[in-house]
Order: C-alpha cells, then sequence, then structure tokens
C-alpha cells in the first residue's frame, strides 16, 4: 500500500509537472537566476527578479494565493529599489558592504515577523477562497521584511531565507504549483550557498581593517 501510494504521488507530481504552463516555468528560471546572480553580488539579479515576480503577481491572482500574489508585487517594488541601490553604490565605486546585525535586532525582527503574521493569518482564515492561511502569511510577511535585509547586503538574510524557501515548498506541494516548488528547492540549496560565499565575501572585505 505504501509503495502503490508513493507511485500515485509521483505519477501526479509528474503530471501536473507537464501540465504547468510555459509562464510559470520561464518565472521559475529567472528566478533561480535570480538567486545565482544575487549569491555572487551580481547587479543583474535585480532584473532577472523583475521579471519572475511579474510573472508570479499574475500566476498567484488566478491561483488565488493572495498573500503570494501581494508578495511578488512588492518583490517588483524591491527589484528597483535593490538595482537602484546597488547602482548608486557602483557608480561611486564604493561597493556596498555586507554586514551584519546584532542578536537584539533579529529577536525583534522575528518578533514583529510572527505578530504580523498572526494578524494577517487570521484574516485570510475568515477569507472564502484563502488556502492555507496562516502559512501563506507566514511566507509572505518574513519574505518581504527579509528582502530589504538583501537590499542591504546583511548577511544573516540567506538565513532567513533557508527558513522562508522550506515553508514555500510546503505551500507548494500543497497547492499544486510543482514547478515553483522545484525553484523553492534549488532556491533552498542556493541559500546555503549565497550564505557561505557572502560570508567568506566579508572576511575578504574585512581583512584590512585587521591588519
Amino acid at each position: 500500500m505504501l509503495v502503490e501510494n508513493e507511485i500515485s504521488l509521483f505519477n501526479t507530481i509528474t503530471t501536473s509537472l507537464l501540465a504547468q504552463s510555459g509562464w510559470e516555468w520561464l518565472a521559475a528560471s529567472l528566478g533561480i537566476t535570480y538567486v545565482l546572480l544575487a549569491s555572487k553580488t551580481s547587479i543583474w539579479c535585480w532584473p532577472a527578479a523583475f521579471v519572475s515576480t511579474l510573472i508570479y503577481t499574475l500566476l498567484f491572482w488566478e491561483g488565488q494565493l493572495p498573500m503570494q500574489m501581494l508578495l511578488n508585487a512588492y518583490y517588483m517594488g524591491m527589484a528597483i529599489y535593490g538595482f537602484a541601490l546597488w547602482r548608486q553604490h557602483s557608480q561611486s565605486n564604493a561597493t556596498l558592504s555586507i554586514t551584519n546585525r546584532p542578536l537584539i535586532f533579529h529577536l525583534t525582527f522575528i518578533g514583529v515577523g510572527i505578530l504580523l503574521t498572526g494578524i494577517i493569518g487570521f484574516y485570510l482564515a475568515n477569507q472564502p477562497n484563502a488556502k492555507l492561511p496562516y502559512l501563506d502569511a507566514i511566507i509572505m510577511v518574513f519574505s518581504v521584511m527579509n528582502m530589504v535585509l538583501m537590499a542591504k547586503k546583511i548577511i544573516e538574510s540567506w538565513l532567513y531565507w533557508m527558513v522562508i524557501n522550506t515553508l514555500a515548498i510546503m505551500l507548494f506541494f500543497q497547492t499544486g504549483y510543482y514547478a515553483t516548488l522545484i525553484m523553492y528547492s534549488v532556491y533552498l540549496i542556493l541559500a546555503f550557498y549565497g550564505y557561505y560565499h557572502w560570508k567568506k565575501l566579508k572576511t575578504a572585505q574585512d581583512a584590512p581593517s585587521n591588519n
């Protein structure tokens, strides 16, 4: 019975993947491109993010995932902000430094995020068409907050992405967005790479001041 269930699940996922629209595959590919370029601190990560999130905004509107739709609309704005911020530092020959934040900052960050998740999740739970309201809400809230940390090159943003991406995998598995699930699985792997790569860059960046 267990084997039959696993085969049935595999067949369901395979069929669903084949049925995914070309737009979702394109958005997922551009999303992966964004994370790869971001891990290399390439400014061109932001245009890739903009196009990817534009497509996802439309897809999630059709799929009745309101928080994911709003999240991707927000990502579009942050892609413009991130591009402008990184470009400003590039033009002034003053590269935006990779930094970290103290524990009290992160405790406050998490506390605010949980509070907002509770409020938004409660609201969504009382809407007739919302799916997985609290899971949808926590991904949206912490992604919105963490995108600011990412744009400012705060190294702990990658640690938050590890958790956010894991939750997103759960959401999209349960809602049938399998191409997007694959994208977030790749995101999760790249979050580990991004963190260790930024840590290495930060060590090199801070080395002169330690001499």
